[in-house]
């Protein structure tokens, strides 16, 4: 049988060391092939000339010119998956939202020497990230090269389940229905602009909203911001024990899991440090998970846009604790991985366009 086709990707970064690093961690992979390197735009456009990569890794700021200008003369010339790459200090947060909306596929943070144990980590979830880029649909248009050594890395643990961070929801689904309803989204590769459209369209009276992003650490606190700005409801990046309110929105941190938990009649989230489950923290399977044990019948699960299977095993527990369970279609995704998968496996209601999402949690909301 013949090989899987390997991802082709060109890197473009203004550090040596950079490039030198992350050009080891992708070519360590055998589903990645490096084709090449640049240490600027003007050479990246020379390189593409001659060979079009199925993804390009992106320095947000470099010399001669800056990352979201090559990158927006790149999605109106040339399409190609792009995914940014920063060391994403504080005050270019904003920055990096930026090239998002300029057509940015992902985000990932630069590589940095660790421990073996965080470099493996890393380097599993830099590959992750370039391997569904490749898979990306862009609106109309749809010998490893490493001078080095690759970094010496443990082999990642074992693909872990929400049983990593609690337990089943057992029998949730018998809890008494209410009027007031948890709504909990997950979203992976091309969600940042699937959720903005999601939640500039819900009403300053919509559910409370928790959410499962995948995005790098300290990235989900811009995000947030940019989102509060834009939407009629509040949107934050969620702290250990802030409550679901109606009008309010919770974004998962980057790097740590987002739990649902209930006392009496209210709900409140809990953040918490923990492993990578479905190779992802935060995972969506284990917001999902928390949601059926604390919700029930009283929650809506809605997942998203995104590569793998994060979040289809939780959907179906949802499902089946009670809630009710929407998909976004294939159609309007970005990369119709997730939803696929919770599709698949008998997890969801209904299956919707994005535009169509808030506008069918309002109705859920009103039927109560």
């Amino acid at each position: 049988m013949p090989s899987q086709k390997r991802v082709r990707v060109l890197i473009v970064d203004d550090s040596a060391s950079v490039r030198q690093t992350l050009a080891a961690i992708l070519s360590n992979d055998p589903e990645i092939e490096v084709i090449g390197v640049a240490s600027d735009p003007f050479v990246a456009a020379k390189r593409l000339r001659d060979d079009v990569p199925d993804v390009i890794t992106l320095d947000v700021e470099m010399p001669r010119m800056d990352g979201i200008t090559f990158l927006r003369k790149l999605m109106a010339q040339h399409p190609i998956p792009v995914v940014m790459c920063s060391s994403l200090i504080e005050e270019g947060s904003e920055t990096l939202m930026q090239t998002l909306e300029a057509g940015a596929v992902d985000v990932i943070l630069k590589p940095k020497i660790a421990a073996a144990d965080h470099l493996a980590e890393q380097a599993m979830l830099i590959c992750d990230t370039v391997k569904s880029a490749a898979r990306a649909r862009l609106g109309p248009r749809r010998p490893k090269t490493t001078t080095t050594a690759a970094p010496s890395m443990k082999v990642p643990a074992p693909k872990l389940t929400a049983d990593a961070m609690l337990p089943p929801a057992g029998h949730a689904g018998a809890m008494a229905k209410t009027t007031e309803i948890i709504v909990a989204v997950g979203a992976s590769t091309g969600g940042t602009e699937a959720l903005r459209e999601f939640l500039v369209a819900l009403p300053a009276n919509a559910p409370g909203v928790v959410i499962v992003q995948h995005m790098p650490e300290h990235f989900t606190a811009a995000f947030a911001k940019r989102l509060d700005g834009l939407c009629q409801v509040s949107v934050k990046e969620a702290e250990d024990g802030d409550p679901v309110l109606r009008g309010h929105v919770l974004i998962a941190p980057g790097g740590r899991h987002l739990l649902l938990e209930r006392h009496g009649a209210r709900y409140h989230v809990t953040v918490k440090d923990g492993p990578l489950v479905s190779r992802h923290r935060p995972s969506v399977d284990v917001l999902f998970r928390s949601t059926a044990r604390a919700a029930g019948p009283n929650a809506i699960g809605v997942i998203m846009t995104g590569m793998g299977d994060d979040g289809a095993r939780g959907m179906l527990e949802m499902k089946e604790a009670g809630a009710y369970t929407v998909a976004q279609d294939e159609e309007s995704c970005v990369v119709f991985g997730m939803p696929k998968e919770a599709i698949a496996r008998g997890g969801v209601d209904t299956v919707l366009s994005l535009e169509d999402i808030a506008p069918h949690i309002m109705l859920q909301q009103a039927r109560r």
